[in-house]
């Protein structure tokens, strides 16, 4: 069986029609799903743009109607029945209508469903999100099939099928293994409900590649801090110090405030709740954070939202003279591809959190750092980690006194 969509009409905004050939027939099929023409991708028969919410669910209706026909037809052909056009006129037009789409019961969509719905509670936000970017990917592949994917369905022939399909949609690597990481979630979670599952059978090995950690050295930051700087880009600096110096995700450091500061046996602390781990930090400030403090009036600066951040501390760097040539990936549209650049370009709000796990490694035992960044990479041991050890936090404050007198 094929299917193809194409557009026709005479207006600029046209109608998705579809040829359905299966072994012994071929029909025709108008919907009255439209589409402006310059939005239509004629290679590869969908909307051009598949992320924009309108046309993502567009494309949702334009994959349901391939695998509802698809197990039609399907079906029609196993019972060896006369497939009847009118019938998948009506499947068709039931599709465009529908605002959602229902799920076929013990299929892979619905047990993702099921999964990440029963977690949404207890997850952060970023999650939630990572989850439906695969829940996502495997309605696509579905599309990509032409039909639903049962439960039985899912063992190495899948994960084949699966790679090849990611491939030929320039998916990352990351995204293709990590999505066939969290399936294989799902079918732990199936087994956990006493339905066999082929979970065992799927092993699959990456090879590990190099990846560029893109940092700032001390030397950059301090040509950065030295920098002079139009008045308009100064905020964004003191902010960019801020993340190299506290090693924080955007989501925490741009919420730093005076309120959440402390005096702890005489040292100038913040405290505050990771957005992502939920976890309590208490972190000693670095002098050069105390002097930003101090330097701003006894507050922090005035936040910024992430694309204004991201933005003007490239072009901070760019000013500073952070030059240098190296290879890096960045996402152009929604795909990340291979580039050389002058660093100043790569740099994006992780940037400092990068360069405060680069620059303190080594010389800053690693307990101590885990314990600043939140980082949960060695478990177990951050288990007997106190967010309110006093030792921690003083032996902290130490080694960033030391290191910054020693420059």
């Amino acid at each position: 069986m094929t299917l193809e969509f194409y557009i026709s009409g005479n207006t600029v905004v046209k109608n998705i029609n579809l040829t359905l050939n299966t072994n012994s027939n071929e029909f025709k099929f108008y919907t009255s799903l439209r589409i402006h023409h310059e939005q239509w991708d004629d290679e590869k028969r969908r909307p051009k743009n598949i992320y924009f919410k309108k046309y993502k669910k567009l494309n949702n209706k334009l994959d349901c109607i391939k695998k509802e026909l698809g197990l039609y037809v399907s079906k029609k052909e196993t019972q060896r029945k006369e497939i009847n056009q009118k019938a998948l006129s009506k499947v068709i037009h039931k599709i465009t209508l529908q605002n959602k789409m229902s799920l076929p019961e013990n299929t892979l969509l619905f047990f993702m469903h099921s999964y990440i719905s029963d977690r949404k509670d207890f997850i952060c936000y970023s999650t939630y999100k990572r989850y439906k970017v695969f829940y996502n990917l495997i309605q696509r592949f579905e599309g990509y099939l032409m039909g639903y994917l049962a439960i039985e369905d899912i063992n190495m022939e899948f994960v084949k099928k699966f790679m090849i399909f990611g491939k030929k949609e320039k998916y990352s690597e990351n995204t293709i293994y990590r999505t066939i990481h969290f399936v294989k979630t799902i079918l732990n979670f199936v087994e956990k409900k006493g339905l066999r599952t082929s979970v065992r059978e799927i092993n699959i090995k990456r090879e590990k590649q190099q990846k560029v950690i893109v940092s700032l050295s001390e030397k950059e930051i301090h040509k950065i801090n030295n920098a002079k700087l139009p008045e308009e880009l100064k905020i964004a600096r003191d902010w960019l110090i801020i993340s190299c110096y506290t090693g924080q995700r955007f989501s925490d450091f741009m919420k730093f405030s005076i309120c959440k500061t402390l005096n702890f046996n005489g040292i100038k602390c913040i405290r505050f709740t990771q957005q992502k781990t939920k976890k309590e930090i208490t972190l000693p400030l670095h002098p050069n954070v105390v002097n930003i403090i101090n330097r701003n009036g006894n507050s922090f600066p005035k936040p910024l939202n992430i694309s204004t951040y991201n933005a003007q501390i490239k072009l901070i760097a760019k000013i500073a003279g952070i030059n240098s040539v190296l290879n890096a990936r960045i996402r152009i549209g929604h795909r990340a591809q291979p580039f050389i650049m002058e660093k100043w370009q790569t740099l994006t709000s992780h940037i400092g959190r990068r360069s405060f796990a680069t620059n303190f490694y080594g010389k800053i035992p690693t307990p101590l750092l885990l314990h600043a960044t939140g980082h949960s990479s060695e478990q177990m041991f951050l288990e007997y980690i106190n967010v309110y050890d006093s030792e921690r936090i003083t032996s902290l404050y130490n080694y960033f006194h030391t290191i910054h007198h020693n420059m």
